[in-house]
Parts: structure tokens; sequence; C-alpha cells
């Protein structure tokens, strides 16, 4: 089946829902215990094996253009740097120096030619290897060829880059994203142009992923932004491993109740959202923009970072594609931040009240619930 094929079929499942007042539904609602969210040693050991040990989608392609472009950041509380090299290639080491361990390079993003320590000047280039040593003759002598900066396994598909935050873990990106590899090659997000990228505090990793995986609570929370768009309670899903596209039905999807098939704009009525496990939403959002937002637990179970990138199709040359492109922007700003993660820090207030000792997932959240299921999967808990 060609993209226009399954566009127009994935239209018609929203549609035939649209026209039911139905919704694609797990067998039944499914309720795991609140410990899942709250208790510390759970917490530690899913952080462990979920994100310490699976492959994680940490930059955009398009962050690394240029051989020397590089970003530095902290996941989890591993120090990562992620270089591309003069052969094109992306690599990722810990962003510490061999000899004492210092930071190489600020948090951030840039491109440089060499990775110097600031404590006593040890230089890497941008394939990890240690090029040269402060006062190297009094130092004394030792083998370059050990003492690179220590690499983690390192891919890019799609428009993405997935590392491994273990060193010496190994990393087979085609069979860990399957059938989903290109799916997420038709988003071309490497492509696009980053308009603008910020982080977000929010509440714990499951309360904030949670929001991402469902349209139930579109038209009660997201009235005023992207509830004005999209139809509340309605979801077609397609499952590919551990990973989901989500298809939420936009309100102009009431115009083809009439329109036969071949007439329609396959582009125009539907709104994807790619969940790539465990911790990555890209929102195809129609039109000239998109948003990628990348969520990563926090040291408890009560925080996240949200890294939200937003993208334009091209970079704004005109004060209307500017002013489209921040208009875009603070939507989404509002929705995720004012919206989703305000309410989303009353849940993480309520775990601990208790009121609750189980949370129930509807037949209507079946995203929800193949998240948590595969949690317990790799957990190796009944599910």
């Amino acid at each position: 089946m060609n993209r226009s094929d399954e566009m127009r079929d994935l239209t018609r499942r929203a549609l035939e829902h649209y026209r039911n007042g139905t919704t694609d539904q797990a067998p039944a609602p499914y309720a795991i215990p609140i410990e899942a969210y709250t208790d510390p040693d759970r917490y530690a050991r899913e952080i462990d094996r979920i994100f310490k040990h699976l492959p994680l989608a940490l930059a955009l392609s398009i962050e690394l253009p240029q051989a020397g472009d590089y970003r530095a950041m902290h996941v989890i509380g591993v120090p990562v740097l992620i270089v591309r090299g003069k052969d094109g290639e992306a690599r990722a080491f810990l962003n510490a120096c061999r000899h004492r361990g210092a930071r190489v390079c600020e948090t951030g993003s840039g491109s440089a030619r060499v990775f110097t320590c600031p404590y006593h000047a040890w230089a890497y280039n941008d394939r990890g290897e240690l090029v040269s040593r402060y006062a190297a003759e009094t130092f004394g002598n030792v083998d370059h060829a050990t003492l690179g900066l220590t690499e983690l396994a390192c891919a890019e598909r799609a428009g993405l880059v997935f590392v491994m935050l273990t060193p010496g873990e190994p990393l087979d990106i085609d069979n860990w994203l399957g059938d989903f590899h290109p799916e997420l090659a038709t988003l071309k997000l490497d492509s696009w142009h980053v308009f603008e990228q910020r982080e977000l505090p929010g509440p714990g990793w499951k309360v904030a992923l949670d929001g991402y995986l469902e349209a139930y609570h579109h038209n009660s929370l997201h009235g005023k932004t992207v509830g004005k768009l999209t139809i509340g309670n309605l979801l077609v899903l397609d499952t590919f491993g551990p990973h989901q596209r989500l298809t939420f039905g936009r309100k102009s999807l009431a115009e083809l109740v009439d329109v036969p098939p071949e007439q329609w704009d396959v582009n125009r009525h539907i709104r994807l959202i790619h969940n790539c496990f465990p911790s990555l939403s890209v929102s195809g959002i129609l039109g000239d923009h998109c948003l990628v937002s990348q969520i990563f637990p926090g040291p408890e179970p009560t925080s996240t970072i949200t890294r939200q990138t937003v993208l334009s199709a091209k970079k704004p040359e005109t004060d209307e594609a500017q002013a489209a492109s921040e208009l875009f922007s603070a939507m989404v700003l509002q929705a995720v931040r004012d919206e989703d993660y305000r309410v989303g820090a009353t849940i993480q207030e309520g775990l601990a009240c208790g009121a609750n000792r189980e949370f129930i997932f509807g037949r209507n959240e079946p995203a929800v619930q193949n998240y948590h299921r595969t949690i317990a999967r790799l957990m190796g808990e009944p599910t």
C-alpha cells in the first residue's frame, strides 16, 4: 500500500468512528497499582532497564548538519556528547575526560574541531580520539589509543540519532525499530527546520507520557488549544512492536461524510502522532509545523524534563511565516505546559493522598494500555 492509499485508509477508519460515535478500543479496562507511579525502588529498576538499556532518540539529524556539530546533554544522570564526524557519521560518547572525568564540553550545542577538558587540557577529536595533552612530556607516557572518550553505541535512522546510555551495550537499531522505521521515515524529519527548542519541567515520567497517548482528554482539557482542531475521544491506533502510531480525527472530518473517498484530501482531515518507545513523541501537525517531544525521567518518580522542539517546514523568511511559526509554538507550549503538565502536577500530588490504590485505563485508552503493558513485559511482570 502506498502512502496516499494508507492515509486514505486511516481517514476512512477515522470517519467511520466519527459517523458511529466510536473509537478504537482495547478488549477490556486495564488496572495497574499506584505503586507503578510512586515506588522509588520500582522506579529505579524501570529506569535502569528501560532507559539505560534500550535505544533512546536523543537528537534530530538536522541538529547536527555539518562536520563538527555537536549536542551535549545530561540524560537521566548520564553526560552525553553527540558529534557529527568529518566522515558524516554521528557518534556518541560519555562527556567525561579520561584523565579525571571532567566534562570536555559544556551542555548545549555548537560546532568544534576538538573538545578540550578545562581541567588539564586533554583534547579529543570528533571521533573521540585523544589527540593531545597539555605538558605531555612531564606527565609521562600513556597510550593515547586506549584513552579516547568512552563511546556509546549510536545509530541514525529516519532523521533521528539513537544512543545507548550504557557503555558496551550493542545497538541493533533495525531490529529495535522493525516495521516502525519506514513509518517514521514518512515524516522526513531530516528535511525540516528547527524553529525553537525549550525544556519544560513536568510531572513524573508515566504521568507525563500518559497524556501523549490518548484523545480522551482533548475536549475537556484542550478546548482552547488543540481541542479546537481535533475530535475528542476518537482514536485510530496501529502498533509496531513497542512503538505506536495514533491517528486523531480533525474536526474537518465532518466535511467528508457525503464525499466519495476518491475526492478526499487525505492529508487534511487527520493528525498523526508517532510514539517511539520509551520517550519520543512526534506530532505530525498538518501544514507547515511539527512538534517533537523527548520526555526524560527525573531523579525521582515525581519529575520529568521534556525537550520540546518546534519544527517548521522551512526557515521563516517573511513576517507572515514568522508569525505563523510563533503562533504554533505558543499553542503547543500552552497545550503541554499550561494544560497537560499543569493538570499532571495535580495528579502527581494526588498520588500520595490515598484516594486511589490503582489507576484504571479505559477501553478507549488502548495506547496507554499498550505502553504500560510494554513496561510490564520488559520488567518480566504479568500483563
